[in-house]
């Protein structure tokens, strides 16, 4: 499969890049930063240099291309402001959204964040964790009402860099907020791309006891 990773400098999309590359699969990494080439390329990525917060739907779209899925792995990161949470974090997954459609590629996930289901009004938090969290709601409620477009969102627990291991806790119910490794959540996101039977549906993340394929399972 060819699969274009939005935000594909990320440390979850560098995994994910590796992991597809290594099973035979065509990762593609859009990224902003023409610096970052080298090593989406080391990744087993193929780079492309695209600036979500300028570039236009339908100039995404061309990029897309021939791609059997797209991934939504983009966000604005630690330090950046409340604007970019919702230029990057919400109008980039919008935008992808929009470019898939345009360019006939069904099937999206998307990177979302525990928490988003209850993001608190503006007048409850508008500090920057807050502006993030209504962002990512407002992204994974945008690429789930396009008709067109079959979504998964994937909402991950609190992020660690330690090796995988194979074993999670993956529900469309609340699982609580542990940690869950990058490395774990790469492997979800491919094996979601295996699973078509969960697209429409919003899951939450975390390490666990059940095998990930068991996991994937439970979902069909």
């Amino acid at each position: 499969m060819r699969i274009v990773i939005a935000g594909g400098h990320g440390k979850i999309a560098l995994l994910l890049a590796e992991q597809l590359a290594r099973r035979g699969d065509e990762p593609v990494a859009l990224v902003r930063n023409p610096d970052h080439a080298d090593e989406v390329r080391a990744a087993g990525a193929e780079p492309v240099v695209v600036d979500l917060e300028a570039i236009g739907s339908d100039d995404l779209a061309r990029h897309l291309a021939g791609a059997d899925a797209v991934v939504f792995a983009a966000g604005a990161g630690p330090g950046s402001t409340a604007e970019r949470k919702r230029t990057v974090d919400r109008d980039g997954a919008l935008l992808l959204a929009d470019a898939a459609v345009a360019a006939g590629v069904r099937r999206y996930l998307i990177v979302s964040a525990m928490g988003a289901a209850d993001a608190p009004s503006q007048a409850e938090d508008d500090s920057v964790w807050g502006e993030y969290l209504r962002a990512k709601r407002d992204a994974d409620r945008g690429v789930l009402d396009r008709a067109a477009l079959d979504v998964t969102v994937l909402r991950p627990g609190r992020l660690t860099d330690e090796q995988a291991t194979g074993r999670v806790t993956l529900a469309e119910t609340k699982v609580g907020h542990e940690e869950v490794t990058r490395a774990d959540t790469a492997a979800t996101l491919v094996a979601l791309l295996d699973a078509p039977g969960t697209a429409g549906r919003t899951l939450e993340l975390i390490n666990g006891t059940v095998p990930l394929g068991t996991a994937i399972e439970s979902l069909r």
